[in-house]
């Protein structure tokens, strides 16, 4: 029998101004972009979010766009940047490629997330994301393949590539801000919004998502530091496979009083298919 919980979803409320979130303070001498973008208006929304342990059926990349795996790692420090990059990112590299079947798996980016060490700016942490959103758009998923793979890029995107980010806990079980994921096969596309990532330096982009009662959402309970979520942010086939997802952490309302804050860390992959 299925098991779910009642929480709030914080999704950005639907228009046709274009829309940008700033990833620095701008000062005086920055560019002015609020003639060109408008803040996104979130809005929260009561959603019902099934424990995935609780579906009889496997969920697949491919279908749902996002499945639950094992996960193990030789990795001691994951706050140590050197030893995620040497020893913890070629592992995941070898899961995608295990689970995808692809001919080659790049990890290219990492982050680690915890609210205590964010506040504190300690280990480079960030806080857990609460708002509802896909990191790549149909445009700049194959700008990412562009600006990380050189010479290659133009060869690579001839043939199918997928974003598939693993993100798992550092210390388990998560009690609290677990991350919810929704299943790819009840989204359209007219759901996701794109949205500019603005750099002092540079412009990114990412999808917000304007809500449906139809979403289907999923968190996995008590997860351990042995389990992965794997996410499927962008898929360049077209044959009706899932090509997007969205994520979001949330405030479990069965957060025990006391619960340690979630220390997790995600790795984005680029897998590039023959």
């Amino acid at each position: 029998m299925q098991r779910s919980l009642q929480a709030k979803l914080k999704y950005v409320e639907d228009n046709t101004a274009a829309l940008a979130i700033y990833n620095y303070r701008p000062g005086p001498d920055d560019p002015d972009f609020s003639s060109q973008y408008e803040k996104p208006v979130y809005r929260n929304y009561e959603t019902d979010i099934t424990d995935l342990r609780s579906v009889d059926k496997m969920f697949s990349l491919d279908e749902q766009g996002l499945a639950l795996v094992p996960v193990d790692s030789v990795l001691i420090d994951y706050y140590n940047e050197s030893q995620v990059r040497e020893q913890y990112m070629p592992e995941m590299e070898g899961l995608v490629k295990q689970l995808t079947g692809a001919a080659r798996v790049v990890a290219f980016d990492y982050n680690v997330r915890c609210q205590t060490y964010s506040e504190e700016k300690r280990h480079m942490a960030r806080k857990p994301v609460r708002f509802v959103h896909n990191d790549y758009t149909h445009a700049s998923g194959p700008q990412r393949v562009k600006d990380l793979m050189g010479d290659e890029a133009d060869e690579l995107l001839k043939h199918r590539f997928a974003v598939i980010n693993v993100w798992k806990p550092i210390v388990g079980p998560v009690l609290r801000t677990p991350l919810a994921v929704c299943d790819a096969s009840s989204m359209e596309q007219e759901d996701f919004i794109d949205t500019a990532l603005l750099y002092r330096d540079r412009t990114g982009q990412i999808q917000m998502l304007a809500h449906r009662p139809e979403h289907r959402w999923y968190y996995v309970s008590s997860m351990a530091a042995n389990e992965a979520l794997l996410l499927k942010c962008y898929d360049s086939e077209q044959d009706g496979r899932a090509r997007f997802t969205a994520h979001s952490a949330f405030d479990d309302p069965n957060t025990p009083d006391g619960a340690p804050d979630r220390q997790s860390i995600e790795v984005r992959t680029l897998a590039f298919f023959d």
